[in-house]
This record gives C-alpha cells, structure tokens and sequence, in this order.
C-alpha cells in the first residue's frame, strides 16, 4: 500500500486481511497492492470490502496465479489492475502510474485473451458463472485438497464447503470431483 504522509510516499507491508483493514482505519492511502492469496480472506472477498468501505481507493491486484485464473474476476469485481508476480518490475512501475492517474491496468497479454474471447462469440466458460467462494472451492478441489483442509484453509466449515461443492456442480452441470477437476485442468486453473 501507498500511503502519502505530509507529501511523502510511505509503502506500508502488511501481513494479512486484518492488518490490511486496521492500517486503512488508521492511514489514507493513495494506491492497494493486493495479493489474492494473502493468509485469512482472499483478496477477492477484502477487495470487496475495501471497496465498500473506502471506495475512492483504487487496487492493483499482484498475484502469482497466472491471469487466466482470475484476472477478469478481479477486475470485473473492482480492481482497477492485474499483473502476475512474474511481471517485469518496470510493468509494476508502469500500472501504478496509470492507476493513480485514474486508469487502468492489464497486460498486453490478458488484453489478447480478452479480444480472442470477444472474437470467438464464446459463451462464458463454466466457471465464470461462479461465484469468488465457489471458484476459491473449485480450485481447491481440483488441487486436490479434501473438504477438511479446504474449509481449513478458508476458515469456514466442512459444512460450508459441501454447500459450495454442491452449488458448483449444479452451477457446472458436473456430477463428481473428478469431472471437475479435470475442468480445472483442462482449462489451466490449477497446474
């Protein structure tokens, strides 16, 4: 995060979500960098309460998912950027800049996938239709993670996950763990 002290730019680091949400109580920032995969909520679900809470603030999500996996989710969900950790640090340099301009930021290379798909007349892929959860619960399922370690990892219940597995194979039109994950693979949202 970018904060701007009496005219000078401070970076503050913070460790997960409630650091986060407390260091925006306390500081104004001009610019979020965020993670997706930050310890407690995603950054998915803390992007949408940043939003909700301090609206004028735009973020930049850095992720080490590749942008297939969820650069349109981010930003159809309010990021004003997306680039890969992988991204050349001078690309880093570049969004930021657009970003505090007021613009936005994607790669060339997500521009392309975008125009291919706009091209292709596709209908949207299956898991587009997710929601953020059900998507986090997709990709767990397809890495191979049982319902115990995944509610773990999400902080909520087996109970839940269940719940979001089932909706997902509804919302799919899949009937076990082992079409989706061969989904997940086929369409490169898990390695």
């Amino acid at each position: 995060m970018l904060s701007d002290v009496q005219g000078e730019k401070h970076i503050v680091d913070v460790e997960n979500s409630n650091t986060l949400l407390e260091e925006l109580k306390q500081n104004e920032f001009d610019i979020i960098i965020l993670d997706i995969s930050m310890p407690g909520r995603s950054g998915l679900e803390v992007m949408q309460e940043i939003i909700s809470d301090y609206p004028g603030i735009p973020i930049l999500i850095l992720s080490m998912h590749p942008e297939e996996q969820y650069a349109i989710r981010a930003l159809k969900s309010g990021a004003s950027g997306y680039l890969t950790k992988d991204s050349a640090p001078n690309e880093l340099t570049i969004a930021v800049k657009n970003i505090l301009k007021g613009g936005k930021y994607i790669t060339a290379s997500l521009a392309d996938k975008m125009a291919d798909n706009l091209s292709d007349d596709n209908i949207a892929v299956l898991h587009q239709r997710l929601s953020d959860r059900e998507y986090s619960v997709l990709c767990k399922i397809a890495e191979g993670k049982n319902m115990k370690l995944i509610a773990e990892e999400l902080f909520i219940s087996e109970k839940t996950v269940s719940t979001y597995r089932s909706r997902i194979l509804e919302k799919m039109n899949m009937k076990n763990n082992t079409e989706l994950i061969r989904y997940a693979l086929k369409e490169g949202l898990v390695s």
